[in-house]
């Protein structure tokens, strides 16, 4: 090249540098970014920086927590002699031992010992990278934490691995912390700094819960399968490794579908992962043969409502503990017969027992507890139909009424409602016994309209009836949903001569040394309703099963009880007591379908008296008080009661509005709250019954009702 191209070659690269080095400062904006886009790389670098250097410390942080736990963990034989669970004793009135509850286990199997296919199915349902994460798994711990900012559910598997769940096992509890999380996380990757993964496996497949009480596989083998752990096969091991996750829920004496079903997943899974082939997953689960159970009587009701109670009766402890019960076994083994005995096809039936202090004698929550777990006798809440006139009528004894005045079956409308007897007729001119023994809904519906829907409530509440009570006009029939035992604590409370009873099942708890560390004390109550109303309702009572719907419910001494039917006969109730033993039974479908045939004063009354005769045989037999030993007030006769001032007595305006002496009157809201006063007054019942009564309304209180000689409500108001 020439000198004078060389120039201009010189020139030219020149003059590009010039021309870059211009843009590059230019104000106009062609180029002048440079300064903050170099800023930003700047902080981008610093936060790199110190990101990394934070996740360094954390690092490090991390490895001296896990370190110092590896440090602080038992030895291998330490955590292998560990048992979880506490063992109860539960035991009868007469001391003898109903059932013992705690941990099972069975022998400790080595892993060289453990089948193949047990650990595989393990691993491939409960934590498929087991074999090669440190603890804890990153895929899983990423797909927790996507699924938390998504909000999607497509992870199947949970976030713990098996490690983790030995830890929580070992060392932690089961909430849901973010701290307990953590410190698992730490536990977990102790553990396997420690141990090896084969030792971690052997420690997990022995501990791990299967359910009903099982702990570890040769102690569900034994329970399922009948045979130990070493004997397990492809699906009898896809069986138990599937129950983890829900021992309850698949269990196979509990439900065998459920639990097949899960098997077949867990197969499946093995499958996926290599650890069986093809025609492997596919053999019938269903053909395993399970280990027949013995059938567990329903006391394990009575034990499933008393074992809760121990967590509040009871300080915090870990030693075997015995607690003493109120339950007769003869009794129990009455009831549990008499259930089955009379449940029509297809239903369920429930049954509690009190003794006149309270004290639980017999429970049944159900026809078959293997089934069906579920305690229709606490738990349930169902109508209790024409059982609940039991408050109406109480609360209109209260008011002045007496089981002979005359009232009238006729037609009624309450606020646009119109209740029906159940055979479709009316019989005119009756009196109150007659009315109560034949459940005749229309006169109910007037007792409950004259002295108050909300005043029916509270004398339900003075019984100790605490679920949810409706006040609109239907409450007089049973439309409120009720518990058996509570229904049966209120009958108890009549049978109790007008004291409200408590009912309890345990008397005392004793701990491994036989140091008491609870006993029950007894604590007399006064009476709620006068005793006039306790004799007058007895006699009721009494009726009803002499001449009335409770005529099934006989049993050759006194009884006094009450019918129940609900609408289309989806609840049949019959409670009673006799000889200070107070009864309730129910019947009915769980899914509150029809029952046909199902009547209170049937199947439900059978079984009562099936029961009873067994109850009250070595007791002697009572006679029922229903002398009425009126106060002053009551005594005056109807025709003296009507001459004085208007204004001195209880009237029925011509829209059916109930008018106090004195005083305006009450509307409709003000008469069915949830604070209505009692039917008579708050002094006066006080004075009657020796005490103070639960706390009513602040109103002022009603005065004593003079019953009139014809029915206060008119027919169609």
């Amino acid at each position: 090249m020439s000198k004078q191209g060389e120039r201009l070659q010189n020139k030219g690269v020149r003059g590009t540098r010039k021309a870059a080095t211009d843009r590059s400062t230019a104000p106009d904006g062609g180029g002048g970014g440079g300064a903050p886009r170099s800023r930003w790389k700047l902080w981008l670098k610093r936060l790199f920086l110190w990101g990394v250097g934070l996740a360094v410390l954390g690092l490090i942080f991390l490895a001296f927590a896990v370190g110092f736990a590896a440090q602080s963990l038992p030895s291998y034989s330490t955590l292998q002699a560990t048992q979880p669970g506490q063992t109860i004793v539960i035991r009868a009135r007469d001391g003898r031992e109903l059932v013992e509850i705690g941990p099972s286990f069975g022998d400790w199997l080595k892993y060289d010992d453990i089948p193949e296919n047990m650990t595989n199915a393990m691993v491939a349902v409960e934590d498929k990278r087991f074999r090669s994460h440190f603890g804890v798994d990153p895929v899983r711990l990423t797909g927790a934490l996507l699924e938390g900012v998504t909000g999607s559910r497509a992870r199947l598997g949970g976030t713990s691995t098996i490690t983790q769940q030995l830890a929580r096992n070992l060392f932690l509890n089961n909430n849901r912390s973010l701290d307990r999380k953590a410190r698992e996380a730490v536990l977990a990757m102790a553990l396997e700094w420690k141990f090896s993964k084969e030792e971690l496996l052997e420690l997990y497949l022995n501990k791990v819960y299967f359910g009903g009480g099982a702990y570890g596989i040769d102690s569900a083998s034994r329970k399922f399968f009948s045979h130990p752990a070493n004997e397990l096969s492809v699906e009898e091991a896809a069986i138990i490794a599937g129950l983890v996750k829900a021992p309850s829920q698949y269990s196979p004496t509990a439900d065998v579908q459920a639990a097949v079903d899960r098997a077949q997943v867990v197969l499946e899974l093995m499958r996926e992962q290599g650890y069986i082939t093809a025609d492997q997953a596919q053999v019938d689960v269903s053909a395993v043969q399970l280990k027949e159970q013995a059938g567990q009587n329903s006391v394990r009701y009575f034990t499933d409502w008393v074992l809760p109670q121990l967590d509040i009766i009871l300080p915090e402890t870990y030693e075997p503990i015995e607690v003493w019960t109120t339950l007769d076994i003869g009794m129990q083994r009455a009831a549990t017969a008499s259930i089955e005995a009379n449940t029509p096809k297809g239903a369920q039936g429930a049954l509690v027992s009190l003794d006149r202090d309270g004290a639980i004698l017999a429970l049944v929550g159900g026809t078959d507890y293997v089934a069906s777990n579920f305690n229709r006798a606490t738990t349930a809440m169902r109508q209790p139909g024409s059982a609940w006139k039991l408050f109406v009528y109480l609360a209109a004894l209260e008011a002045g009424y007496k089981p002979e005045d005359k009232v009238n079956d006729t037609p009624v409308t309450i606020d646009g409602w119109s209740p029906r007897n159940s055979n479709g007729r009316n019989v005119g001119e009756t009196d109150l016994r007659t009315a109560f023994a034949y459940s005749i809904n229309t006169v109910a519906a007037q007792l409950g309209n004259e002295v108050g829907f909300g005043t029916v409530a509270s004398m339900a509440r003075r019984f100790g009836v605490n679920s949810k009570v409706d006040t609109n006009p239907s409450m007089v029939l049973g439309a409120s949903e009720m518990r058996v035992i509570e229904m049966t604590q209120a009958f108890a409370g009549i049978a109790a001569k007008g004291v409200a009873i408590e009912p309890y099942g345990i008397t005392k708890v004793t701990g491994a040394s036989g140091e008491v560390l609870y006993r029950r004390e007894a604590s007399p109550g006064s009476p709620v309703v006068p005793d006039y109303v306790v004799a007058g309702i007895t006699d009721l009572l009494q009726a009803a099963v002499q001449t009335g719907t409770g005529r099934a419910a006989q049993i050759g001494r006194p009884v006094a009880g009450k019918t129940g039917t609900t609408s289309s006969n989806k609840d049949g109730w019959f409670i009673g007591f006799s000889s200070g033993i107070t009864t309730g039974v129910w019947m009915g479908r769980d899914d509150a379908k029809a029952v046909p045939g199902l009547q209170g004063g049937r199947a439900p009354a059978q079984a009562f008296a099936s029961y009873m005769r067994y109850a009250v045989k070595s007791r002697p037999v009572e006679e029922f008080d229903v002398t009425l030993e009126l106060p002053e007030w009551q005594l005056e006769p109807d025709a003296e009661a009507m001459f004085g001032e208007p204004d001195d007595y209880y009237y029925i305006d011509e829209q059916g509005n109930m008018i106090q002496p004195g005083r305006d009157e009450f509307g409709p809201e003000d008469e069915r709250g949830p604070d209505a006063p009692p039917a008579a007054s708050q002094d006066f019942l006080e004075e009657a019954t020796g005490g103070a009564l639960p706390q009513q309304s602040q109103r002022p209180p009603r005065e004593p009702r003079r019953p009139p000689p014809q029915p206060a409500i008119k027919p169609g108001e």
